[in-house]
């Protein structure tokens, strides 16, 4: 049985899992031989890219508490009109660099077009146009993410996890619903009653069971007020 949700490394010996010519299978072969992520990490970006991209298109992509970045790079990969990717993570993995070369590799415009940092999310400068993406932002910093981004007026995606259920807002929800969903629920509320639209799905379970994929934007109406203030 492979398993997506282990998080073994993807190696030279998963190769002939992916044999097919579809983008994912192309990626995966590219990890394959990398051999530096996680096979999780593998699934649960691409899921989250493709959902994102149907949804938000073109900007600037910034991935905060990134890890290795793939996320963000895949965002590129199905939308070639995103100017630019920026990943950032207060400590960038070392093997970010070694997945980034050999996807660059075959796909070069990568290479130019992607920024790494190491800084923490207040540093970054976020502009209306962007689309701002993080999976698994740990407890608060999702709540983080999602201020940040909102107070740019930019897209949002965030997968969140580690629900820490003393400090979190479960909007006095928890009496009907598990802990972890009212404070998602929480979430996708605050925003829409923020003047955002709001999205929620899911990636597959078998993946991971922190599934619950969060995307919003700022209504036109709010647009338009804030470009007026």
């Amino acid at each position: 049985m492979f398993d997506p949700s282990s998080k073994s490394r993807l190696t030279a010996h998963d190769l002939g899992r992916f044999p097919d010519d579809t983008l994912l299978h192309r990626v995966a072969r590219v990890v394959c031989r990398a051999r530096c992520l996680p096979r999780k990490e593998l699934f649960e970006a691409w899921e989250v890219a493709r959902r994102v991209r149907r949804r938000f298109r073109g900007g600037r992509v910034v991935e905060l508490c990134a890890g290795h970045g793939l996320l963000g790079q895949l965002m590129l990969l199905l939308d070639d009109s995103s100017p630019e990717v920026l990943i950032v993570d207060r400590s960038l993995p070392p093997s970010a660099s070694t997945l980034h070369d050999a996807l660059a590799e075959t796909w070069p415009r990568l290479r130019d077009r992607c920024v790494f940092r190491e800084d923490s999310i207040d540093e970054v400068v976020l502009e209306p146009q962007d689309v701002v993406v993080s999976v698994h932002a740990c407890g608060g910093l999702t709540d983080h993410v999602i201020a940040r981004a909102s107070a740019a007026g930019a897209r949002l995606a965030v997968m969140p996890c580690c629900h820490h259920l003393d400090t979190a807002d479960a909007a006095d929800l928890t009496g009907w619903l598990d802990g972890p969903v009212a404070v998602d629920v929480a979430r996708a509320m605050s925003l829409r009653t923020a003047g955002w639209q709001v999205w929620t799905q899911r990636i597959p379970e078998t993946i991971t069971p922190q599934n619950r994929l969060l995307m919003a934007e700022l209504r036109p109406v709010e647009i338009y007020r804030k470009r007026q203030e």
